[in-house]
């Protein structure tokens, strides 16, 4: 394996500059799941480029680092949200200490560790046209000290939640009330809510991971929803991965096929929640029924749109309705008014009492790392930009953002990019390109410029708080990100690399 390449260049004697300044062929950014899976890839398809993963924490693991709330585990099968190079052995749905495991296993096993350098928080990327080369300065989280790198080839895998904290929203009179208010993305290991009453806010994935975990435990625990959520409860276990490993199938080939069948499944059913929405609703609320009845069904849990308009809470052995039935837990539809001294006021004139307010309200996007990007001496404007299959942006150099999938796992993009970033590298090589840029096609031109997300197909509160900062995309499959996996495993693997949409120099 190539070591890195490191080059000393005269800067400005400053502190605020390095005097070394390392050069490599790829700057990934980040270590969590994306740019993981996004090095093994590079090193194995482009064996001769020397790259480092930069990453802001102290290990590996982005978001299954950073949440440490209780319960905190996948919303989507392993199966699939695992690399398609490595099995997974567990149970489908798996928890972060198990996932954070399977990770290490990827970069003990391909020598990555290495190539990975952590507490490196990146400040600014300037692109240059006269060098051809990303300008990256960074600096250590734990002491200070100044980084600054060049590369050829920038790889956004930073994930798309922003670390530093969660999103809460302001409500009236926070300030008076006399408890705790966490945020589960900054949970903190000591909080003593055993024997306590605890009002969580919010009615998703997290809510649904939390309220199980902690309700045994507090004197009660009410779940706070402005609206319902649809959620799938089923046994955490695959029925056909268990019956191929009861034939003694090895697990590399028990990983490919039930992973194709759960893709299978999963393409079907998203198809049929927006043929037969009415059919689908019904099917997801009798699951639902079948644990708390009718009554609690028809208050608490029919939401107000169509299945997979936002995201799919699944919960494992039905562990939250669980909670309800023991009478451990209950769920509250109605909206907050103001805080008090005790807890929350709701419009319909009822207190909610609580020693502990969890806010599980969502995050907030991470756009590039939110990063202070220069094309040229210029700031980007990403939102003046428009995306290239959600992955490039036009008059952005020599850049790919990894942004993933919401009606399917995340890394099944990753691994598909990854690809197609091997690919391009290549070929750069292969005619001598120093310098790759998407643009419009004159066909393109004239077309209306729409939101980066078609709202009326998904519309979660994070992506809609963000839009106005979002590239733009077109009415052609080529200049948007379709959310279709099942689309692009192909598409994106036919893409060919001397199409009018790539300008080489």
């Amino acid at each position: 394996m190539p070591q890195p390449s490191q080059k000393s260049q005269k800067s400005p004697k400053s502190p605020n500059v390095p005097e070394r300044v390392e050069h490599f062929d790829v700057l990934i950014v980040g270590a969590g799941i994306s740019g993981v899976g996004g090095a093994k890839h590079l090193r194995d398809q482009c064996p001769g480029k020397t790259f480092v993963v930069l990453d802001a924490l102290e290990s590996y693991g982005g978001t299954w680092l950073t949440h440490k709330y209780p319960g905190i585990r996948s919303d989507s099968d392993l199966y699939t949200f695992g690399y398609r190079f490595k099995p997974w052995t567990n149970a489908p749905i798996a928890s972060a200490e198990a996932i954070l495991d399977y990770m290490g296993e990827v970069i003990a096993e391909n020598g990555l560790a290495p190539h990975i350098r952590y507490r490196h928080w990146i400040d600014s990327a300037a692109w240059s046209s006269q060098t051809n080369l990303w300008t990256v300065d960074a600096h250590r989280t734990d002491t200070g000290e100044r980084f600054r790198f060049t590369t050829r080839f920038l790889w956004m895998c930073q994930g798309y939640y922003d670390h530093a904290k969660g999103h809460t929203p302001e409500w009236k009179d926070m300030a008076l009330f006399r408890g705790t208010i966490v945020h589960p993305q900054s949970w903190p290991a000591d909080l003593d809510y055993e024997n306590k009453q605890v009002l969580v806010i919010g009615s998703g994935a997290t809510t649904a991971t939390v309220v199980p975990a902690i309700a045994a435990k507090t004197a009660h625990t009410t779940v706070l929803q402005r609206s319902p959520t649809y959620f799938l409860p089923a046994p955490n276990v695959n029925e056909l991965a268990d019956l191929l490993r009861t034939l003694q199938i090895d697990e590399t080939w028990i990983h490919e096929i039930v992973r194709r069948k759960i893709l299978h499944d999963q393409d079907l059913f998203t198809k049929r929640a927006r043929e037969e929405s009415d059919t689908v609703k019904k099917e997801l609320l009798d699951a639902v029924r079948a644990y708390v009845g009718d009554e609690e069904v028809e208050r608490n849990f029919t939401p107000k749109y169509r299945p997979w308009q936002q995201r799919l809470a699944f919960v494992p052995e039905g562990d939250l309705f669980k909670g309800i039935l023991a009478g451990k837990a209950s769920v509250v539809t109605d909206e907050i008014d103001r805080f008090t001294e005790k807890g929350v006021l709701l419009k319909s004139g009822r207190e909610l009492v609580a020693d502990i307010i969890v806010t599980a309200t969502g995050f907030d996007l991470s756009i590039l790392g939110n990063i202070a990007f220069t094309i040229d001496g210029e700031p980007l404007a990403l939102n003046d930009t428009i995306t290239y299959r959600g992955m490039m942006f036009t008059g952005v150099p020599n850049l790919l953002w990894i942004f993933g999938y919401f009606r399917a796992s995340w890394t099944l993009r990753v691994d598909l990019l990854a690809d197609f970033v091997c690919r391009l590298l290549n070929h750069m090589d292969r005619i001598g390109a120093k310098k790759i840029e998407v643009a419009l096609r004159p066909e393109d031109e004239g077309l209306p410029k729409l939101p980066w997300i078609d709202p009326d197909n998904f519309n979660p509160s994070y992506l809609m708080r963000a839009m106005n900062a979002l590239p733009k995309r077109l009415d052609r499959p080529e200049w948007q990100h379709t959310q279709d996996y099942w689309r692009e495993k192909t598409a994106i693997p036919a893409i060919e690399l001397d199409g009018k949409e790539f300008v080489y120099r």
